[in-house]
């Protein structure tokens, strides 16, 4: 006899049982479920409760089926579109369809299974030792306990609990529990990598608190301790092993004020930027989804016409997505969009509080905001009718995720922009060459801005040859050039931005002795000395030694220091100004993250004169006052074997070379290179991103590399070099297989299998093999099948479709 039944996917699925259950809806529940809820359900021979989401609902026989136990939500979380992204997400991404679901949803919002204990009162405690007796006397008066209050308490694993309630003496209940804490002052956030969890050899406990702390981004102590049940000890462990960086959160809505209605002051737009207004609108009015590239050089005035377009699309009240590849770096965009549409504007910022970042998804869900700006995460605010997604510096690495889901949010902006018949419009200097090549191909729609907004005028750049330098005895970071131009600057009460994309004090430690390089005994990886702290630190793991001048090899005393990064060039730079008043801004000089707002706003009123730092500081600033920009090693990232380093360093180069002059004076730009020859910088220096385009399109078509290809990374990880290798060949050999048989039309270049570029990671050896393919249905199916292998214990094998860097 058929009946309501619900196709729902489990929480906690392997990538081997992955796939929609179905189970009946009991008749109590049938007027209240719903596609988008989240349900308790029974899996497996033993029943056991396991929290699902519900994809959707039909008319099905009902022999066999189990009933769904209970429901999480009073209304759905996820509508008809974000069910069809989970489904797309798992078929493109190799995740889970709960890792798309957690993606998608607040971490405040999620929900996870606690078991709770309480004492059966018709049973004799006499039966039971000291200890156990101990438990259940107070689970008599106490009454119902959660499980992990009672380990804290009584210092016993769950086993112990599961153990009495086999007994008799106690009853166990799972029960869903909220992830929502209040706001507090003490923040942790990661001190490693995310994409270096799953390497981490850390107990389970440690192990919850570092997935919950990277998932949020930044978390209150007070919240870590409310959602894992740890002490203040296993935080402070974790702190003082390098794993979490604790930080003062200052007031993110303080600096960033959404209250009241806004001021909406006419934008007058040049005839440049009204012939790209114009286009995009007639783009957008087409409702056919089809993604534009808004192509414009630094300083063109590209926010200009991204308000206008918001206008238009909000005065419609449709939905506004703006992304930026990190919101704590840009706080001017940020402050133009509060004062202008005020609290119809949400948040999506990981220096907020679990509980705040809930709220803002809320206001968007309830229609009261319309625009929503955040990072990558903003893609999935959940708007009903979503007109418009901005996809500002749409080239960043930052949009990528490193972790399961390992989606990009262009794709995923592409897929909602098509379901809803709204307009994605990517904007960059520096677009990336797919987004580039698809607009001079005809499937983005191409729009240019070649002037920049005002009496603003593109920067002079001079090359200034390093080797010259040291040759004639000058060992400084600043060359003679941009030591006369800095201090003209000075003189003229002017400001200066200055980049060395290298953090640190020194970053090569050697024994001149022996030749010992001090390494990190957990990566394959150099340590780097840092002053601030006198240690040495691995960037992977957090490892870290005091600094010392003896051998650790020979016990010599004669240790070099090398290399320069950003706190060595701050010293070099206050001996050479000691007057100036200089502003370090790297991942080591401010631990929270929306301090960044703070620094840049000082330096924006003029409190600083010098600003230095990596990459952060060439993107996304808009000061008039600055006329002088230097960069101190223009070389340090333009030669690795990742076939985009070109790419990179180029972007580079453009975005920090257009700081300089964008107010009424004439701005100036120094590059420093050990290589005046190299083509890219010179280019750079032009800030002629269509020649470069033109040179790396060849070498891309060449190579065979994206967009002539789509690439797929598949990396094993495990404790024994042996273990990941073996387990990698025998993928390679199942590709290889089944692309000779039942997938023949899949033509496929495989790279590897090898070693990573970094073979080993906290602790872990990682091989890789990079895969140049068509990453089409046929693809996708022939390689979950080449996956199904038998992983030994401690191996994982993880798959990145269109990797940001394949090092």
């Amino acid at each position: 006899m058929p009946g309501l039944t619900a196709e729902i996917v489990l929480e906690g699925a392997t990538f081997a049982y992955d796939k929609r259950y179905t189970y009946l809806v009991p008749p109590d529940m049938q007027k209240q479920i719903a596609p988008g809820m989240r349900v308790i359900v029974p899996f497996g021979g033993g029943n056991r409760k396991k929290q699902g989401m519900v994809l959707s609902l039909a008319q099905k026989e009902l022999k066999g089926l189990k009933p769904v136990f209970s429901l999480t939500d009073r209304e759905p979380v996820l509508t008809e579109e974000m069910c069809r992204l989970c489904e797309y997400m798992r078929e493109t991404c190799f995740c889970t369809y709960y890792d798309a679901v957690k993606a998608m949803l607040p971490a405040g919002l999620n929900y996870k299974l606690v078991t709770f204990f309480s004492a059966n009162p018709d049973y004799d405690p006499a039966l039971l030792d000291e200890s156990d007796a101990g438990i259940y006397r107070f689970l008599l008066k106490k009454g119902e306990t959660a499980g992990d209050v009672l380990q804290k308490r009584f210092e016993v694993e769950e086993d112990n609990l599961q153990a009495l309630c086999k007994e008799g003496a106690l009853y166990a209940a799972d029960s869903p529990k909220r992830r929502v804490g209040d706001m507090t002052v003490k923040f942790v956030r990661p001190a490693f990598d995310h994409a270096q969890l799953p390497d981490l050899q850390v107990t389970p406990r440690r192990r919850e608190v570092l997935e919950l702390v990277c998932a949020a981004g930044s978390v209150s102590v007070k919240e870590v301790q409310y959602y894992t049940g740890v002490s203040d000890s296993v935080i402070k462990g974790l702190i003082n092993e390098g794993l979490l960086t604790v930080f003062e959160k200052q007031t993110y809505r303080a600096a960033f004020s959404t209250a009241g209605e806004g001021s909406k002051d006419p934008i007058r737009l040049t005839e440049e930027q009204s012939v790209a207004f114009e286009g995009l609108m007639a783009e957008y009015r087409k409702a056919e989804g089809k993604p534009s590239l808004l192509y414009g050089i630094t300083g063109s005035g590209k926010t200009k016409v991204f308000l206008r377009l918001v206008d238009e699309v909000c005065q419609e009240g449709r939905g506004v997505i703006v992304m930026v590849p990190e919101i704590s770096l840009t706080p001017q965009l940020l402050s133009i969009f509060t004062s202008r549409y005020g609290d119809k504007v949400a948040i999506f910022h990981s220096a907020m509080s679990m509980g705040k970042r809930l709220d803002e998804w809320r206001r968007v869900k309830n229609g009261d905001a319309t625009i929503a700006i955040g990072t990558r995460s903003a893609v999935f605010a959940p708007f009903s009718d979503l007109g418009l997604i901005i996809i500002d510096e749409e080239q960043e690495t930052t949009y990528k995720s490193e972790q399961s889901p390992r989606f990009h949010a262009r794709e995923l902006a592409r897929f909602r922009a098509a379901y809803h018949k709204g307009l994605l419009c990517l904007a960059s200097a520096t677009p990336s060459l797919e987004s580039f090549a698809a607009a001079k191909s005809g499937r983005y729609s191409l729009f240019t801005l070649r002037e920049r907004y005002g009496n603003a005028v593109l920067p002079q750049v001079e090359t200034v040859d390093m080797r010259k330098e040291i040759l004639s005895g000058n060992t400084s970071c600043i060359s003679r050039r941009l030591y006369e131009l800095t201090k003209e600057t000075l003189e003229a009460k002017r400001q200066a931005i200055l980049l060395l994309n290298r953090r640190g004090h020194h970053t090569y430690i050697s024994c001149p002795d022996c030749g010992t390089v001090a390494t990190c005994p957990h990566c394959s990886i150099t340590l780097t000395y840092h002053s601030a702290n006198k240690r040495l630190m691995c960037h992977y793991c957090g490892y870290s030694i005091p600094a010392t001048a003896k051998c650790p090899n020979c016990a010599g005393e004669h240790m070099k220091y090398l290399g320069l990064g950003t706190q060595k060039a701050e010293e070099e730079i206050a001996k050479l100004f000691p007057d100036a008043r200089v502003l370090r801004l790297d991942a080591d000089s401010t631990l929270a993250r929306d301090s960044y707002a703070e620094y840049l706003s000082a330096f924006a009123a003029g409190e600083y004169d010098i600003l230095l730092g990596t990459q952060m500081v060439a993107k996304g600033l808009d000061f008039p006052n600055v006329t002088l920009v230097g960069v101190l090693g223009a070389d340090n990232a333009a030669y690795s074997e990742d076939f985009k380093s070109y790419e990179r360093t180029f972007s580079l180069l453009t975005q920090v070379v257009g700081r300089a002059g964008r107010g009424e004076n004439k701005g100036l730009a120094v590059v420093q290179t050990m290589d005046p020859a190299n083509n890219i910088i010179s280019l750079a220096a032009k800030q002629d991103y269509e020649s470069f385009y033109e040179q790396e399109i060849l070498t891309r078509q060449l190579m065979t590399y994206p967009p002539y290809c789509d690439l797929c990374l598949v990396v094993a990880r495990a404790q024994e070099r042996e273990a990941a290798k073996s387990t990698i060949e025998e993928i390679f050999q199942n590709i290889k297989v089944k692309t000779e048989r039942e997938f023949a039309e899949v033509k496929l270049i495989i790279l590897g299998p090898t070693a990573a570029a970094i073979p080993k990671v906290n602790d872990r050896y990682r091989y890789r093999m990079l895969i140049k393919c068509r990453a089409n249905k046929a693809f996708r199916q022939m390689l979950r099948e080449a996956l199904a292998v038998r992983l030994r214990q401690g191996v994982t094998v993880s798959v990145d479709i269109a990797p940001e860097t394949v090092s």
